[in-house]
């Protein structure tokens, strides 16, 4: 967390996803630190510099605590997540990314058109995942699994037929990725439903028409 947030090109947004990943408001953030809501909006919309290296571990040090007085659901996901190294087999497969890459970039190298949100944020890996074989085979506990060390990434479905369903289950989910694409669809295809809950959650929802091999090949041809 700690890494993400302070090698981000954007930190104060970073910041505001783990934030929102551990399901913490501004003002119960800032009651624990003993400050001013002000001050961490200040930094998640950067008009306040960014937060060096002690002031962001004191910030994950009070969203930890928070979660440990919930009952630490959020701090056991991630455990799981990291401490799982299991594979899903032809299910999905996840790549991390040792250095940030611009979703805009990476929309380009997949032919991926955004359907709304802002591309102009950075991953950190992705996960392709396929859409059938996710509703059948993926028992619950797993899906969190499926965002890899991080969740600041593109998570891929792929033979999509509307993309209501995919985005259902984002919505559902505790974790959220940081973009989402839809394998199989062009930008008009995608159901409203879909559109509107990518809305909901402001996480950037992207279409492409390329093929999943294709897809695949250029991912690993970086």
């Amino acid at each position: 967390m700690a890494g993400e947030i302070t090698l981000s090109r954007n930190p104060g947004e970073t910041l505001k996803k783990w934030r929102r990943n551990f399901g913490i408001t501004q003002t119960e953030l800032s009651n624990h630190l003993g400050i001013s809501p002000s001050v961490i909006s200040d930094y998640e919309s950067g008009r306040r510099k960014s937060p060096g290296i002690m002031i962001v571990s004191k910030i994950i040090d009070a969203m930890l605590t928070i979660d440990k007085l919930r009952g630490s659901s959020t701090t056991r996901t991630y455990s799981s997540m990291l401490s799982d190294g299991g594979s899903f087999g032809q299910v999905c497969c996840i790549c991390e990314y040792h250095e940030p890459f611009s979703l805009s970039e990476f929309a380009d190298l997949i032919d991926a058109c955004v359907v709304c949100g802002d591309a102009d944020v950075q991953i950190y890996g992705y996960t392709v995942i396929d859409s059938l074989k996710a509703i059948l085979e993926l028992l619950p506990d797993q899906f969190s699994k499926i965002y890899g060390r991080s969740t600041a990434r593109a998570l891929i479905f792929t033979g999509v037929s509307t993309g209501r369903s995919p985005m259902v289950a984002v919505r559902v989910s505790h974790l959220k990725p940081c973009a989402v694409v839809l394998q199989g669809l062009g930008a008009s295809e995608v159901d409203s439903m879909a559109r509107k809950i990518a809305e909901l959650e402001r996480i950037p929802l992207l279409a492409t028409t390329i093929s999943a091999e294709d897809l695949l090949y250029n991912l690993n041809h970086r």
